[in-house]
C-alpha cells in the first residue's frame, strides 16, 4: 500500500530549499505520494529514508531497461494518463521482426533497414530501436544461429521470442550479456521462463489471453522475485488491443494495481497482413499506450510518420525543444562573414540555419537562450530584447571572430533595432527578412 504524503514529509529534510523544483517540502511530498515525481528529485534525503519510502517513490508503472550501454532502451516509468497532465516519460520502442525461417539475404536486408532508415529532425536522429528475433522453426540450433548472426552485426536491444524455454535458453547462451527481453512467459511455462530470467538477469515478457489472466501470471512472477516485466494481454485485433491498453494503464496509474504496473508490448505485425493497416494500428498504440511495438517490416513511408508521431507525443508539452546558446558556424565563416542572431527554439534554429546553408554564404549564427521560445514569443516575454541581446553579443566571443561590427536581427523584431544599437555601441544593426525563406536573397543583396 502506498505511503501517504504526511509520512513522506516526515522523512524529508524540511528545509524548503526548492532544489527539487517545488516551493516546499510538503508540496514535494504530496507529488511523490501521487506518483507524479520520484523521491530521488530531493538531493538531500538520506539513503535510509529512500529505502523506507521505496514504495511511495516508485512510479506506478515500473521502468524496465532492455539492452546495455548506449543502445539500452528504457520503457515504462509513466506516471500520468494524459501527456498534458505532466508528460510521458519513455518513448515506446519500435522493433523489426526477423524469424529463423527467413533466408540470409532477407535477414541482412532487414538489419540494413535499421541503419538506413534514420532521419534528422530538429536536431534529433529519429530511428527504430530494436530487433525482435522469433523462433518460427522450433529448432533451438537454427534459432541460435540467427541470434549469433544478429548479435555479431549490430548493437540493438533484442527481443527473443519463443514459448519453448529450451529454445530461449540456447539463445541466452549467446546473448545474455546483451540483456535481451525474453518472451513470452505464459500460464503454462512461466516458472521455467521466470527461472531463466532470474538466472541470466534479463527482463521477461509475459503473455496471457486476458487482462485478468495476465494479472494472475505477473502476481506469481512477482512472488518469485521478478520485477522487470513487460506485459501482453494477448489481444490481436485493434479494438481489443486498444481497450486492453487503456484498462492496463488506468489500473496502474489510477488504482496503483501492481500486477499491471508494467510497460506493455504489442504486435501490430500479428494483427494484419496489410502494411498500411499495420502502420495505422501501430500509430494508434503509440498514442495509447504501448511500451514496445513489433512491426513485420520497415518501409520509409511507413516508419517515418510513426517516428514523428512518437516524437510529438513524447516531447514535454510544457518545455519547448531548444538548442544550446552560443555561436554556430555555418559553412566556413571568416572575419568578413555575416553575423545573424535568433532564439534557441529548435525549429527556429534549424529553419534559419538551413536557409543560411541554402544561401551558400558562410556565416556566424548567434543563438540566444530564450528558454526555447520563438522570436515573437520571446520578444513579447522580454527575453529577446535589446537589454538581453546586447550583453550576450558582447560576452559570446563574436567580436574576436569578425573585424566588422554588423549584426542581422530577425525582421519580426525590427522595432528593437535602434535600442540594440544604443546598447551595443559600435555595432550596426541590420534588419533581416521576416520570413527565413528570404534569407538567401537577403544575404546575396545586402552582404556583398
Amino acid at each position: 500500500m502506498a505511503v501517504n504524503a504526511i509520512e513522506i514529509y516526515k522523512k524529508l529534510p524540511k528545509t524548503n530549499c526548492k532544489d527539487c523544483g517545488f516551493p516546499t517540502c510538503l508540496a514535494f511530498a504530496m507529488n511523490v505520494a501521487a506518483g507524479k515525481v520520484e523521491l530521488e528529485k530531493c538531493p538531500h534525503i538520506s539513503e535510509e529514508a529512500k529505502a523506507e519510502l521505496a514504495e511511495a517513490s516508485a512510479p506506478p508503472m515500473r521502468t524496465v531497461e532492455i539492452g546495455t550501454g548506449e543502445n539500452a532502451l528504457k520503457v515504462g516509468g509513466e506516471t500520468v494518463l494524459f501527456r498534458h497532465e505532466k508528460t510521458f516519460v519513455n518513448p515506446p520502442g519500435i522493433a523489426i521482426l526477423i524469424t529463423d525461417e527467413m533466408d540470409e539475404s532477407e535477414v541482412d536486408k532487414r538489419l540494413s533497414k535499421l541503419k538506413e532508415l534514420q532521419y534528422e529532425r530538429v536536431g534529433l536522429t529519429l530511428k527504430a530501436d530494436m530487433v525482435a528475433l522469433k523462433c518460427s522453426s522450433g529448432d533451438p540450433e537454427r534459432f541460435a544461429s540467427l541470434v549469433r548472426k544478429v548479435v555479431g552485426s549490430d548493437g540493438y536491444p533484442l527481443i527473443l521470442i519463443s514459448e519453448k524455454p529450451d529454445v530461449i535458453a540456447s539463445a541466452l547462451e549467446i546473448c545474455a550479456d546483451r540483456k535481451p527481453l525474453i518472451y513470452p512467459a505464459t500460464p503454462e511455462n512461466y516458472e521455467e521462463m521466470g527461472k531463466l530470467a532470474q538466472e541470466k538477469g534479463c527482463p521477461l515478457g509475459v503473455k496471457a489471453e486476458s487482462v485478468e489472466e495476465l494479472a494472475d501470471v505477473t502476481s506469481k512472477l512477482m512472488e518469485m522475485g521478478l520485477k522487470d516485466l513487460v506485459i501482453d494481454s494477448g489481444a490481436r485485433d485493434l479494438r481489443r488491443a486498444l481497450w486492453d491498453q487503456v484498462i492496463i494503464r488506468r489500473a496502474a496509474i489510477l488504482n496503483r494495481f501492481r500486477p499491471l504496473g508494467f510497460p506493455t508490448i504489442a504486435f501490430p505485425c500479428e494483427m494484419t497482413d496489410d502494411p498500411i493497416k499495420e502502420a495505422l494500428i501501430a500509430a494508434t498504440l503509440i498514442a495509447k499506450y504501448a511500451g514496445i511495438l513489433v512491426l513485420s517490416d520497415f518501409e520509409g513511408h511507413v516508419l517515418f510518420p510513426l517516428l514523428v508521431e512518437r516524437l510529438n507525443i513524447y516531447t514535454d508539452p510544457q518545455r519547448p525543444m531548444s538548442v544550446t546558446e552560443g555561436i554556430y558556424e555555418i559553412g566556413r565563416p571568416d572575419e568578413n562573414s555575416p553575423v545573424l542572431i535568433t532564439t534557441n527554439f529548435s525549429l527556429t534554429y534549424f529553419i534559419v540555419s538551413g536557409e543560411i546553408e541554402n544561401s551558400r554564404m558562410p556565416a556566424y549564427l548567434l543563438v540566444k537562450d530564450t528558454e526555447g521560445l520563438s522570436v515573437l514569443t520571446a520578444w513579447a516575454a522580454d527575453k529577446f530584447v535589446a537589454e538581453t541581446i546586447a550583453p550576450f553579443v558582447k560576452k559570446c566571443g563574436i567580436e574576436e571572430k569578425v573585424k566588422h561590427r554588423k549584426i542581422i536581427i530577425p525582421g519580426y523584431v525590427a522595432r528593437i533595432a535602434g535600442e540594440l544599437e544604443d546598447e551595443l555601441g559600435d555595432w550596426e544593426v541590420l534588419v533581416g527578412p521576416r520570413e527565413a525563406s528570404n534569407i538567401p536573397a537577403y544575404l546575396r543583396e545586402v552582404w556583398k
